[in-house]
């Protein structure tokens, strides 16, 4: 499959195995996967990791009956089939989902694609999602929060941030579409500070990076809120 509008995400597919390092500091607590079950319980059904990366949640997912993973970035799937165990990892995007009508009970996306703003719409991918989700199965999207915890002010501080919407309108942009959001506070917790800042550093620019490393000197973790979009497909559709 040639996903011709396919561009790579500068973080993952940037930098694959520091993108692992933020991975292992995320919701140390596991509050952010206690609300995602709250959301849409996967125990027993068919569920797909859209955006997949390389396939670190994929384990997480053992007690769906099936997992699928989706991932348009080529570079990244060999990663990602090695580590599935059970799931199956397939080539393929938002737009372009490589499954039956139908076939699918949750599916989860996590920074990936659905970043509505003035400048773009996200509405291919989620009339694709529409299309393989069951009447009744769930869209869950984990966004950033742009206004509460320490990453949202980096995220504030951030240019290219700023083309995610920053405002309300990516809430808003789900609202009209029957969807619901719900805000959750979770952190990073990294094992040294030197891990914290490579990720800090490959994820904002460098003077955003700088002048936040040199504001909170040692600090090895910093709170982090989320959004969840949680969108139902209607029975009878």
């Amino acid at each position: 499959m040639t996903l011709g509008d396919f561009v790579p995400a500068p973080n993952q597919g940037g930098d694959p195995a520091l993108y692992e390092v933020e991975n292992l500091a995320i919701d140390p607590e596991g509050i952010l996967w206690d609300q995602l079950r709250s959301a849409a319980d996967w125990e027993g059904k068919v569920l797909l990791d859209l955006g997949c990366g390389t396939g670190f949640w994929l384990p997480r997912y053992a007690a769906a009956a099936t997992t699928v993973g989706v991932e348009p970035d080529t570079a990244l799937l060999e990663t990602a089939r090695a580590r599935a165990g059970d799931a199956t990892v397939l080539h393929g995007s938002a737009e372009h989902l490589p499954l039956a009508d139908s076939s699918v009970d949750v599916v989860h996306a996590r920074f990936a694609y659905f970043f509505p703003s003035e400048s773009f719409s996200p509405d291919a991918g989620f009339q694709e999602v529409a299309r393989v989700l069951r009447p009744g199965g769930r869209l869950v999207v984990i966004d950033n929060d742009h206004v509460h915890g320490e990453f949202a002010t980096l995220l504030r501080a951030s240019a290219p941030a700023a083309a995610q919407g920053r405002d309300s309108y990516p809430s808003t942009w789900w609202e009209q579409r029957g969807a619901h959001t719900v805000p959750v506070m979770s952190g990073w917790k990294f094992k040294d500070r030197g891990d914290l800042e490579q990720v800090i550093h490959l994820e904002f620019p460098a003077e955003v990076a700088a002048d936040w490393l040199a504001r909170h000197p040692g600090r090895t973790e910093l709170s982090y809120g989320y959004l969840l979009h949680i969108w139902t497909k209607p029975e009878g559709s």
